[in-house]
């Protein structure tokens, strides 16, 4: 899948700083779920961020005046976009994460950029796949084993079924990213692209809701529960969509998805500013690795090896002696 508008490799500060704030925005995802699914099952829980999130979205481009994305072939790409980016991983990260510890499913969602970067190499014309990208990927892996703690590696190989859906969604999740890029093609701004990816997954999610869910079956939510769904949906969805899509059309799949190194330092940094938690070890030798990695994969660390490499001495020609 070729594009005919080049991504650039290394991102600018523009774009370090909405992927920054990208982690913080689906790094709190986690804190509201959290909330939500005392009083809620799963699919209610969904269906609600979705289907908020494509009101406000529709609204705001309501109140900008533009355009919501119109015609078959915007719609066949959206609803295959809200398909392998929300639904199937949704699901399987609900599901999974009911059955396995959380530390591991963070461990295993990060291996996102390593599948973003191998499908990437064979489905586009210009993320193709580097060692030093491949190397800055196992070394931001290793970071994020690292600050979620060794040790949650014993897990591994325990409940083999709930871990390989984890890893199914860090599959999804790197397809999107590459599938995603095709919206810039058809002309379609990340506003609109949000939206209509936001209904359309409240399209097909709202069926299975009422069928496994029955909400109207369920005691009425409190308010807790319910400013939960208002910031899961406005925050971690609406708003994180936005830059979602914003830096995926400049910067390209593989940077995007980087954000799932970040995740655990956002959650680790948001509990010790916020509620009080203990920064360890070894959570400073896994931001560090996660940075180094960073770095790696948008090329700095080796420009930076390059440029310190001693010049050449060049001999002076006949010529220029005099002789």
């Amino acid at each position: 899948m070729q594009t005919d508008t080049a991504i650039r490799q290394a991102m600018g500060p523009l774009e370090w700083g909405m992927l920054l704030t990208l982690s913080v925005l689906w790094g709190g995802s986690f804190f509201f779920v959290g909330v939500a699914v005392k009083e809620l099952p799963t699919f209610t829980v969904v269906v609600a961020r979705v289907a908020l999130a494509a009101i406000i979205l529709i609204c705001v481009i309501r109140l900008l005046g533009l355009p919501m994305p119109k015609g078959r072939r915007a719609w066949q790409a959206l609803f295959s976009m809200a398909f392998i980016n929300n639904v199937i991983p949704f699901s399987l990260i609900a599901w999974g994460q009911a059955h396995i510890a959380s530390g591991v499913a963070s461990i295993l969602n990060a291996t996102t950029p390593l599948f973003t970067v191998i499908i990437a190499h064979y489905f586009t014309g210009d993320e193709k796949m580097s060692w030093g990208r491949f190397i800055g990927v196992l070394i931001g892996l290793t970071g994020v084993a690292v600050m979620v703690g060794i040790d949650a590696l014993d897990s591994l190989g325990v409940n083999v079924t709930a871990q390989l859906a984890v890893v199914g969604a860090s599959v999804c999740y790197a397809i999107s990213g590459v599938y995603a890029r095709r919206f810039r093609r058809m002309g379609l701004q990340p506003l609109a692209i949000s939206a209509g990816q936001m209904t359309a997954s409240t399209t097909m999610l709202a069926p299975v809701m009422l069928i496994i869910d029955q909400p109207w079956t369920l005691p009425m939510p409190s308010a807790e529960t319910v400013a939960a769904l208002i910031g899961l949906a406005s925050l971690s969805t609406a708003l994180a969509y936005l830059l979602y899509f914003r830096i995926l059309a400049t910067a390209g799949a593989t940077n995007v998805l980087l954000v799932t190194f970040l995740l655990p330092v956002t959650a680790i940094l948001l509990g010790i500013l916020v509620l009080g938690e203990v920064l360890y070890l070894q959570h400073i030798a896994g931001m560090a690795l996660i940075g180094l990695g960073l770095a790696s994969i948008d090329g700095r660390v080796f420009r930076l090896l390059a440029r310190s490499r001693p010049a050449q001495e060049v001999k002076p020609s006949p010529a220029a002696d005099g002789s």
